[in-house]
């Protein structure tokens, strides 16, 4: 429970939040970027458990498109604050091995697909996918062309660190196809980057976001990190407002979990210097005020966006999905993901890769996939799914759409969960009325804790640990 002592009232255009809701509700819990969590994944999921679902996709006439992922894990320098899978060296020589694998790898399982191959969006993920030389980027990208082919209107989607980059490399990338990146900010403060491991003057962002615009990509995205260390109210403050002089399309603000029994590179941060639970509260509430205040509008949990953004449209219009990279403008895709720790949804399954770069190349040089992890899910599993969806994305949930689609009494089969939602309810995050629920906007911070309520799992053993809501 957030601790967060003479806090007033704060009221933002769209969202009216107190110090006693957060104290009532900010617990610790699941961000949904998948259902159930990948902390629930079977490591007796291997090939032949997932070779089915692939088999069933090439065998159906009406299949949802594609979206690929790429787990490029090659990082030049350690972050401190991060928990992602990656591997730290100054060998460039390790990243073209790398791509020849990931390739290998398309090659084996892209003609378990079929010939419907509709690919609707791309993303690279790391580690730092522009540690790749532009002739690495290119064989990836060459390859990936031959074994999807891309819609005309798909988003091709690169994750960015500033360091890495200059006007050349935006152009190339924009010459490859991508259209939408991310740059990684965390936090302008010098006392902060020093504590993290990571030295980015705002004049070295506010270059590559403005290349970015010149060279024409359509969506620029920050990401900002608060609870790291040194933090302050004021020096978090300087950060924010710079951010919005730079003005990116979209803004992800991250909640900083300290977990360095999980992510080595956590050990190297002095909790001393982390900053308490009130100001970490009062970080996320000033942030989010001056972010609406600028005109930029909440989307969920911790993303927000210009108005005509189409990450905003697609909240309009509710098309607004969640997959393992967050918040998305499409509707249900299949994801194949490729490279180490890259995870997949094909019908009724996900599935995760071997986590090392060792046990990758050994199981692609034995010609099998290299899964190592997935679930099955089960007919409740994806009712369940759904719901959470929708209600992560703030969209109303109809009982009598879940009840056609499902065969069900959404009434009678969620009467406990419906008791439970009470709680929301009566403090205005949500509506129950008129057979549906609806999310209301001060609700948006809370999704995360409505998801939970239909979370089945919740309560059983998990190896992990959750963030908190706030």
């Amino acid at each position: 429970m957030v601790v967060a002592t003479n806090l007033p009232d704060t009221r933002f255009p769209e969202i009216e939040i107190s110090e006693e809701l957060v104290r009532r509700f900010d617990t610790s819990g699941p961000r949904y970027t998948s259902y159930p969590t990948a902390d629930r994944f079977d490591y007796g999921f291997k090939q032949e458990r997932f070779l089915p679902y692939l088999q069933q996709r090439a065998q159906s006439d009406s299949n949802p498109p594609l979206s690929v992922y790429f787990h490029l894990p090659f990082c030049r320098s350690l972050c401190y604050f991060c928990a992602c899978n990656k591997i730290i060296t100054q060998d460039y020589g390790r990243s073209a091995e790398y791509i020849r694998y990931v390739c290998k790898e398309m090659d084996l399982l892209a003609p378990h697909l079929g010939r419907d191959r509709r690919t609707v969006q791309l993303h690279l993920g790391g580690g730092t996918p522009t540690f790749m030389s532009h002739d690495e980027l290119a064989q990836l990208m060459d390859a990936t062309r031959r074994h999807f082919e891309f819609t005309p209107d798909a988003e091709l989607g690169v994750e960015i660190d500033p360091r890495t980059v200059n006007e050349d490399t935006l152009a190339f990338l924009a010459a490859l196809g991508f259209n939408r990146c991310s740059f990684g900010v965390q936090d302008f403060d010098p006392a902060v980057q020093a504590a993290v491991n990571r030295i980015q003057p705002v004049e070295m962002v506010e270059r590559a976001v403005q290349a970015s615009r010149d060279t024409g990509y359509e969506s620029v995205n920050a990401d900002l990190i608060y609870g790291l260390p040194r933090q302050t109210l004021d020096s978090f403050a300087r950060t924010i407002d710079e951010v919005i002089r730079i003005s990116p399309d979209r803004i992800a603000l991250y909640n900083y979990a300290h977990l360095p029994s999980r992510f080595k590179a956590q050990r190297m941060v002095k909790p001393q210097e982390l900053p308490s639970a009130e100001t970490r509260l009062q970080i996320f509430l000033l942030s989010t005020r001056r972010l609406l205040e600028a005109g930029y509008v909440y989307i969920g949990l911790d993303h927000f966006a210009k108005p005509d953004d189409e990450l905003n449209r697609a909240r309009q219009n509710k098309s607004l999905h969640r997959n393992f990279q967050g918040y998305t403008t499409r509707a249900e895709c299949d994801l194949v993901g490729f490279g180490v720790s890259a995870i997949g949804k094909v019908g009724r399954s996900y599935s995760g890769n071997v986590r090392t770069v060792n046990a990758y190349y050994e199981s692609l040089d034995q010609g099998r996939l290299p899964v190592e992890r997935g679930y099955d899910l089960s007919t409740d599993d994806v009712l369940r799914r759904e719901i959470i969806m929708i209600l992560m994305c703030s969209m109303p949930l109809r009982f009598g759409e879940i009840n056609e689609k499902y065969g069900i009494d959404f009434q009678q089969y969620f009467a406990a969960e419906l008791e439970r939602l009470r709680q929301y309810e009566e403090v205005g995050l949500m509506k129950n009325e008129n057979g549906e629920i609806t999310v209301t906007p001060k609700g948006r911070l809370f999704v995360r804790a409505l998801g939970m309520v239909f979370d089945s799992y919740l309560g059983q053993p998990t190896v992990s640990s959750y963030s908190r809501l706030i």
